[in-house]
C-alpha cells in the first residue's frame, strides 16, 4: 500500500487528487472540533465521559463521528445520517416497484436516486438534531448542572432553532464535502470522511491503553495483570486487521463456460470464465444492522432513565453490552442480517437466466432451474462462512473486555473493518488510476 502511494505521488494529477483529498479531511477534521453555541461544555465533557462507555447507540455514533458526537460540534451527526439514507434506499429499491425501475434506467435513474437520497439524509439530520438537543436540554452531569445554557423561555427555543439547524447545515456539508472527494479526489467520498472519523479515535484508544499500564505500574497487585493484557490487545488487533485483510479478497469461483456460436464468418464464445462471490458479500452492513437494533435498549435507557431495580431498568440492564444475552442477540442478528443483505443483493434466478441468455453454463449442471438452485447453495453457504466471520470481528472486543475488565476502548470489530476495508479500496482505485496512466494503446 505505501508502495503505492508513493507511485501515485510522482504522477502530478494523481498527487493534486491526493492532496485535494486530504484539504477536504483536514475541513472535515476543523469541523468536528467546532461546538455548536449555547451548551456549557463542561457539563456536556462531564455527562459524554460515561455515555462513551457504555455501548449505548450515542457512543457508536460517536465513534463513527470521530469524537465529534461527544463534544456537541457543527459536524456532530457525522456520516451517519447519510448511511442510514443510502440503507433506507437501498431496502426501498427492492421493495417499491417504480424505485426499483429507477434504479435500472443507467446513469439517469442513478442520478434520481442519489438526489432523493440526499433530501432523506437531511430530513435524518434534522431528526436527530433534534433529538440530540432534547437530550442535552434534559441532560445533567453529578452536580446537578444542565449542559444547555437555557432550558426555558424564548431563549431555550432560539437556541434550539440554532442548535438544530447547526446540526443539520453540518450533515448536508458532510454530505457535500464526501462528493467532492468523488468529483476530485482518491476513492469513495463518504467512505474517506468515515474513515477519517473512526482513525481519529486512534489516539482516545492509546490514552485508554496507557491508563491501564499505568494502574499495573502503580500496583502490586492482580491489577499487574494489565502487563499481560494490554501487549496482548495490541497484538490481537494486528492479528485481526491480518484477518480481515485476507477476507476481504476472499472469493468463491463459479467456473462458467461459453458455448461457441458463429455470426457470419467469424466464431465467437468458446472461453471458460469464472463468476467470482465474495465470502465478505455484505461488507459492515450486517453489523450495522445489528448495532443498531440492540443500541436501542441502553439509548431508551439513557433518555428514559427508570428507577434503579425497578422492572424496566432490570430489563434494559440485561441488554447491556457486558451481559452474556447481548453477546447471544449480537451473534444472531449478524447472522440473519448477513442472509437478509445477500438476498436483496443477489438474485440466483436473475443470475441464471443471465447465464442463459449469453450461452453461458456451469460445467455440470443444466441450464435454467437447476443452475439457480446452484449458485442459491454456493450464496448460502458463502454467506454463512462470511457471517460467522463477522460475528467473530464484531464480538472479539466485547469477549476481550469481559475476560480482561478494559471497558472503554473504541476500537470495535465494526471500525477496525471500515478501516481496513476503505484503505484497501482506496489502494485499489489509486492503483487502476496508475495503470491508465501508463498503458500506452495499441497504437505504439
Amino acid at each position: 500500500m505505501f508502495k503505492t502511494i508513493r507511485n501515485a505521488w510522482s504522477i502530478p494529477d494523481l498527487r493534486r487528487k491526493i492532496l485535494f483529498t486530504l484539504l477536504i479531511v483536514v475541513i472535515f477534521r476543523i469541523g468536528s472540533v467546532i461546538p455548536v453555541p449555547f451548551l456549557n461544555m463542561d457539563a456536556l465533557a462531564n455527562v459524554m465521559q460515561a455515555v462513551d462507555e457504555n455501548g449505548s447507540l450515542l457512543s457508536y455514533i460517536n465513534t463513527l463521528s470521530g469524537g465529534a458526537f461527544s463534544n456537541a460540534t457543527i459536524f456532530a451527526m457525522g456520516i451517519t445520517p447519510y448511511i442510514n439514507s443510502s440503507i433506507i434506499m437501498q431496502l426501498l429499491c427492492v421493495a417499491i416497484p417504480p424505485l426499483e425501475r429507477l434504479s435500472k434506467e443507467g446513469e439517469d435513474g442513478r442520478r434520481k436516486i442519489a438526489a432523493i437520497t440526499r433530501y432523506v439524509t437531511v430530513a435524518l439530520g434534522l431528526i436527530q438534531g433534534t433529538a440530540y438537543f432534547f437530550y442535552l436540554k434534559n441532560s445533567t452531569d453529578e452536580s446537578g448542572a444542565y449542559i444547555a445554557k437555557y432550558t426555558s423561555g424564548f431563549a431555550m427555543w432560539f437556541a434550539a432553532i440554532v442548535i438544530i439547524l447547526c446540526f443539520t447545515a453540518g450533515t448536508a456539508l458532510i454530505m457535500w464535502l464526501g462528493e467532492q472527494i468523488n468529483k476530485n479526489g482518491i476513492g469513495n467520498g463518504i467512505s474517506i470522511l468515515l474513515f477519517a472519523g473512526i482513525v481519529a479515535r486512534l489516539p482516545y484508544t492509546v490514552n485508554i491503553l496507557k491508563r491501564y499500564w499505568d494502574v499495573s505500574a502503580q500496583s502490586s497487585g492482580a491489577d499487574t495483570r494489565y502487563f499481560i493484557f494490554v501487549p496482548l490487545w495490541i497484538i490481537l488487533f494486528l492479528a485481526v486487521i491480518w484477518f480481515i485483510t485476507f477476507m476481504q479478497d476472499a472469493e468463491r469461483r463459479i467456473p462458467i463456460q461459453y458455448a461457441k456460436r458463429v455470426v457470419g464468418r467469424k466464431m465467437y464464445g468458446g472461453q471458460s470464465t469464472h463468476l467470482p462471490i465474495k465470502v465478505a458479500l455484505g461488507g459492515v452492513m450486517p453489523i450495522i444492522f445489528a448495532s443498531s437494533i440492540l443500541s436501542i435498549p441502553s439509548t431508551i435507557q439513557l433518555f428514559a432513565k427508570p428507577a434503579e431495580g425497578s422492572f424496566w431498568d432490570v430489563v434494559l440492564d440485561a441488554f447491556s453490552t457486558s451481559g452474556w444475552l447481548y453477546a447471544v442477540l449480537y451473534f444472531v442478528l449478524i447472522l440473519a442480517f448477513a442472509y437478509f443483505y445477500t438476498t436483496i443483493q443477489y438474485n440466483p434466478i436473475e443470475m441464471a437466466n443471465n447465464l442463459k441468455q449469453n450461452n453461458g453454463t456451469i460445467p455440470g449442471i443444466r441450464p435454467g432451474r437447476p443452475t439457480a438452485d446452484f449458485i442459491a447453495k454456493i450464496l448460502s453457504r458463502i454467506t454463512l462462512i462470511g457471517a460467522l466471520f463477522l460475528a467473530v470481528i464484531a464480538l472479539f472486543p466485547i469477549l476481550y473486555s469481559d475476560i480482561t475488565s478494559m471497558g472503554g476502548l473504541s476500537m470495535g470489530g465494526t471500525s477496525v473493518i471500515i478501516i481496513v476495508g476503505v484503505a484497501l479500496d482506496t489502494a485499489k482505485q489509486l492503483e487502476s488510476q496508475m495503470m491508465m496512466r501508463h498503458y500506452k494503446g495499441f497504437l505504439d
